[in-house]
C-alpha cells in the first residue's frame, strides 16, 4: 500500500493506493499557510498517520509539492509556497515519520500518474503541465520520471514568453506561468479592459456568451499556451501532451493552441496528440504515490 500527499497553497491532500492503482482511502485538510512551514510540515505527518491508521499496514510515503529539491543543498527551491523555499522539507518529514520518503514537484507527480495509468499510458514519451493557480511541467519517458541534472527538467512555466510582460516572483518577466496561469489569464483579461467577469470562470462564461473582451481573451490565451508549447516541442519532441490542472478543463483551448502550436513548431505536418488529464485533481496525488 502506498500513502501519496498532494501539498498545495490552499489545501493537502491524499490517498491510500494499493499496487492496482485503486484508491482505498483518501483525507484533504486546509493548508495551514498562514501558520508557516513548521505547521505545514506538521500536517502533512499528521494527515500520513491518519490514513495510515485507516490503511491498518505500513505504507510507503511519496510527495508532491511546489518547486523542487536542491541538489546543492537538499533544501526546496523554486516553489511559489514561498515558505517552502530553503527549507529541508524531506529531511523534516523523514523526521516527523521516522521512514525514509519520496518527494518530488508537483507536475512531475502528475506526468507520472498520467504516464503510467492515464491518458499518457500507450505513449513512450510524456510531457504533461498543470495549468492552474501557477504552471509547471514533468517530463516521463518509457513510464520513468526524467527530472534532470538540476531537478528542473520540464519546468516549462519559467521560460520568457513575453519580455515585455508582467513581472514574475522568480525574478523575471514574462514568464510563461504570468501569463497561463489562473491568475495571470484574469489580469490579462483586465490589462485589456476586460471588466465585466470577476474571475477566471467567468471569463469563460462570459466568452461563451459572445461578449468581446472575454472572447478575445480566451484566444490569447490558447494561442500563447500553443507558442509556449511549441518550444517543448521542438526541443522533446514528445509522443503526447497531456493537459492539468484547472484550466486544462476548457474545451476551447485545445483547438486554439493546437492551430497556434502547429504554426510554431518546426516541421511541416504537426501530429502530437494535445489531451486533457484522465485523472484530473487525482492526478498528483496518485503520482505522489507511483513515486514507490
Amino acid at each position: 500500500m502506498r500513502i501519496g500527499v498532494d501539498l498545495g497553497g490552499t489545501k493537502i491532500e491524499a490517498v491510500v493506493m494499493d499496487d492496482q492503482g485503486v484508491i482505498r482511502h483518501q483525507a484533504r485538510i486546509a493548508t495551514p499557510r498562514a501558520a508557516g512551514y513548521a505547521a505545514t510540515a506538521a500536517a502533512i505527518a499528521a494527515l500520513v498517520r491518519q490514513l495510515e491508521e485507516k490503511a491498518a499496514t505500513p505504507c510507503t510515503v511519496g510527495i508532491g509539492t511546489p518547486g523542487a529539491l536542491s541538489h546543492a543543498t537538499g533544501m526546496i527551491k523554486n516553489s511559489n509556497t514561498a515558505c517552502l523555499n530553503g527549507r529541508p522539507l524531506q529531511q523534516d518529514l523523514e523526521r516527523l515519520l521516522e521512514r525514509p520518503i519520496r518527494l518530488e514537484n508537483d507536475a512531475n507527480c502528475l506526468a507520472l500518474s498520467e504516464a503510467r495509468d492515464g491518458a499518457g499510458r500507450d505513449y513512450g514519451c510524456v510531457f504533461a503541465v498543470i495549468l492552474g493557480t501557477g504552471v509547471g511541467g514533468g517530463i516521463v519517458i518509457n513510464k520513468t520520471l526524467w527530472s534532470g541534472r538540476q531537478r528542473i527538467a520540464g519546468e516549462w512555466g519559467h521560460n520568457t514568453l513575453d519580455p515585455q510582460g508582467p513581472p514574475c516572483y522568480c525574478g523575471h518577466r514574462g514568464c510563461v506561468e504570468t501569463l497561463l496561469s489562473g491568475p495571470g489569464f484574469f489580469a490579462d483579461y483586465q490589462r485589456h479592459g476586460g471588466l465585466s467577469a470577476a474571475d477566471a470562470p467567468a471569463i469563460i462564461e462570459a466568452a461563451r456568451e459572445g461578449d468581446p473582451m472575454a472572447k478575445a481573451a480566451l484566444d490569447r490565451y490558447g494561442e500563447r499556451l500553443g507558442q509556449a508549447l511549441s518550444v517543448v516541442v521542438n526541443i522533446l519532441d514528445p509522443d503526447v501532451i497531456v493537459l492539468g490542472g484547472g484550466l486544462s478543463a476548457i474545451p476551447e483551448i485545445y483547438e486554439t493552441s493546437r492551430h497556434a502550436l502547429a504554426s510554431w513548431a518546426f516541421t511541416d505536418h504537426f501530429v502530437t496528440p494535445i489531451v486533457p488529464a484522465i485523472h484530473g485533481p487525482a492526478s498528483g496525488v496518485r503520482g505522489a504515490a507511483h513515486l514507490w
